[in-house]
């Protein structure tokens, strides 16, 4: 869970069903970042 509040040091939504679209747009980010940071190994014969 810490690594949510990198991108806001707590949700800003009050109603439920926001704070569960902003949890998923975080989450989206992080896996998005996460894939831009990966090597893509490629095997040279």
């Amino acid at each position: 869970m810490r690594w949510l509040k990198s991108f806001g040091e707590r949700i800003m939504a009050r109603d439920p069903d926001r704070q569960s679209a902003e949890f998923h747009i975080r989450i989206a980010l992080v896996t998005r970042l996460n894939a831009l940071g990966t090597a893509e190994i490629v095997r040279v014969a």
